[in-house]
C-alpha cells in the first residue's frame, strides 16, 4: 500500500520524510522513549536515517506496518509517531511515541484516533491491541481516552533496553 495522509482538526498524519529526520533524532533522544520503546540506545542520527529511508518506507510496501508522523498544524512541529502493525489475521496493534514537549496536550488521541478510524474502514481488522509496559501512564492514559479495555498485565513479558524483564498491559479495541 501506498503511504497516505490523514488530517484532523490540528493535525496533519504523513508518512516521515528525509526532511524528518533531524526531528525524529532529536525526539528519540528523550530517556523515557528510549525506555518504553524498541528504539536502539543510544539512539544515533544514523538510526533515524534508516528508519525514516528504509525501514518505513519498506513496511508500507509489505503491508504490515503502517507508520505515520504527526506534526503540527499550526507550527509543523513533530507531535510523534503512529502505527498500526499487523499480528495476526484481523488483528493490529497500535503503537506511538510522542514528543516529549508535545505530550499532555490530547495530540496523541487526535493523532491515535484517525489512525485508528483509518484502520477500521481501510484494513481487515476486528481488533486493535494496545501493549505498553507497566509504569507507562501516558500511554496508558491515551489508551484509555481511545476506549482501549484493559486486559490485564503479562508478567515479565518482555526485556527493555535496561535488559531487565518487564510486565506489560495488553488492552484492545474491538470493531465498532
Amino acid at each position: 500500500m501506498d503511504p497516505v495522509t490523514l488530517k484532523t482538526d490540528r493535525l496533519l498524519l504523513r508518512a516521515f520524510a528525509p526532511a524528518d529526520v533531524d526531528a525524529v533524532y532529536e525526539a528519540c533522544q528523550d530517556v523515557d522513549i528510549q525506555f518504553y520503546t524498541p528504539v536502539p540506545v543510544p539512539y544515533r542520527r544514523a538510526d533515524a536515517e534508516k528508519l525514516v529511508g528504509e525501514k518505513l518506507p519498506a513496511q508500507w510496501a509489505e503491508d504490515q506496518d503502517y507508520t505515520l508522523g504527526a506534526f503540527r498544524k499550526d507550527t509543523g512541529a513533530l507531535v510523534g509517531s503512529y502505527c498500526l502493525t499487523l499480528i495476526s489475521r484481523g488483528v493490529w496493534e497500535l503503537g506511538y511515541w510522542a514528543v516529549k514537549e508535545q505530550r499532555g496536550r490530547g495530540y496523541s488521541v487526535e493523532a491515535a484516533r484517525a489512525l485508528c478510524d483509518w484502520g477500521w474502514a481501510t484494513l481487515d481488522v476486528h481488533r486493535i491491541e494496545w501493549w505498553a509496559m507497566t509504569g507507562n501512564t501516558g500511554s496508558r492514559a491515551v489508551a484509555e481516552k481511545l476506549g482501549f479495555t484493559v486486559e490485564g498485565t503479562l508478567r515479565n513479558r518482555s526485556i527493555a533496553n535496561d535488559g531487565k524483564p518487564h510486565d506489560w498491559w495488553v488492552g484492545a479495541l474491538l470493531r465498532p
